[in-house]
């Protein structure tokens, strides 16, 4: 069975979330303080999506987030943000998040968000084509290595998906509509935004200068592309 982490330290909330998972054929494991949350990771290395709460006593959801990308599992992870928290999106994401649902959320909202993480994690297991080489970059399938002159740059899911999407389709502008189709899934039901928060902590890791990219260029109203 699929194992989801909940850390929510309101009960009412964490039971809620926990009872639409086991509807839906997870199997939830559940965390109300960071610390604990760390420990179940621990305990349970084949969590495959981890949802956390932004708002926590002590370690909070985004320091269990840059814990969780620190250690290099390829946890997927969505943040839960409160509605009047706009920053914490951004901040989640550029932490490494790969989504966030904001409160109050539906239960289906929810599952559709999880469902479409893990299918992502699915497929990407599933990626075994060709290693792509363009320029300085090498991506591997098989082995899911990322390497910019022969070092190794660890990815997130998200930030594989992009890269092997982008590797995919030299010199093509892509809208931020296609790239938002092809990683998060044709019926996700969130924000453009998402889309250029996470090519942004993309190019932080790839790009010799982020704040003048030279691989991933943007097409100013539209979107990105990769390559001049």
């Amino acid at each position: 069975m699929k194992k989801v982490l909940v850390l929510e330290d309101e009960s009412n909330i964490r039971s809620f979330i926990v009872i639409n998972l086991k509807r839906n054929g997870y199997e939830p494991v559940e965390a109300d303080t960071g610390e604990d949350a760390l420990e179940k990771l621990r305990d349970n290395p084949d969590i495959g999506v981890a949802l956390l709460d932004v708002m926590l006593p002590g370690i909070d959801g985004f320091e269990v987030c840059r814990r969780i990308r620190a250690s290099g599992a390829k946890t997927g992870i969505i943040m839960l943000t409160a509605k009047s928290q706009e920053m914490d999106k951004v901040t989640g994401l550029m932490t490494g998040a790969d989504d966030y649902v904001t409160k109050p959320f539906s239960p289906s909202e929810l599952i559709a968000r999880v469902d479409a993480l893990y299918r992502r994690l699915g497929s990407s297991q599933d990626d075994v084509g060709g290693v792509m080489i363009s320029g300085p970059f090498r991506l591997n399938p098989a082995n899911r290595i990322f390497e910019k002159n022969g070092e190794r740059i660890r990815l997130t899911q998200t930030e594989y998906a992009l890269m092997n999407l982008f590797m995919s389709n030299p010199g093509k502008a892509l809208s931020r509509a296609e790239i938002l189709s092809a990683i998060w899934g044709e019926d996700y039901v969130g924000e453009l935004k998402i889309v250029d928060v996470n090519i942004r902590r993309l190019r932080l890791k790839i790009e010799d200068d982020a704040t003048n990219p030279a691989y991933i260029t943007t097409i100013w109203g539209y979107g990105y592309k990769w390559g001049s």
